[in-house]
């Protein structure tokens, strides 16, 4: 088998699933907070989302975000119809702040590229969260203006409470773990 820094290795294989297992974790840490027309939640899913993007790049990061992210999903009825919908605004996130972070050959090392990447990429997903939710009420479920509007009200002002709850967790995570993962060899392994 060739190997490259495209192909899939056993390590950047482990790495997606740890990275993904722990979205999944992280997510089950939540507060449900319930809506006229579904439910939302406060939770720290997102905290390991950017962590991942922000640690390992754009394509670890975009797949370990959105397969826990769409894991988590399966295990809830409320969700699961949209576990795939999950799975692309998540990987949006994890892709996002991977590619910010590591961008110009920084490597995730650039405190000031991760600051904007951890913004950039919970942004995007703030956007693309409340941008699902509007279509799928509105046009899909078809539900009155009034309704919609309140419930995207409240999905994004939780949403947004994750997202600076992600930010500032995962900028502080990154800064601990990137030297012991170095120290550790990690980043070699993953590059062979």
């Amino acid at each position: 088998m060739q190997t490259g820094k495209n192909n899939y290795t056993i390590y950047k294989l482990t790495v997606i699933g740890l990275m993904s297992a722990m979205v999944f974790v992280a997510t089950n840490f939540r507060i449900e907070i319930p809506t006229p027309l579904g439910k939302t939640m406060l939770h720290l899913g997102n905290v390991m989302c950017l962590l991942s993007g922000l640690l390992f790049g754009s394509t670890i990061g975009g797949l370990s975000a959105g397969f826990g992210s769409a894991i988590f999903d399966l295990f809830d009825p409320a969700f699961a119809p949209e576990f795939w919908i999950t799975f692309i605004l998540k990987f949006a996130m994890g892709y996002i702040a991977g590619k910010i972070s590591h961008i110009n050959g920084y490597n995730g090392e650039n405190k000031k590229a991760n600051l904007v990447a951890a913004i950039l990429g919970a942004a995007m997903y703030v956007l693309l969260y409340i941008s699902k939710t509007i279509i799928l009420q509105f046009i899909v479920l078809q539900s009155r203006w009034e309704a919609v509007a309140a419930v995207a009200g409240t999905k994004f002002i939780v949403s947004s409470t994750n997202a600076i709850i992600a930010v500032v967790a995962s900028i502080l995570l990154t800064f601990s773990l990137r030297g012991p993962l170095k120290s550790a060899g990690i980043y070699n392994k993953l590059n062979k």
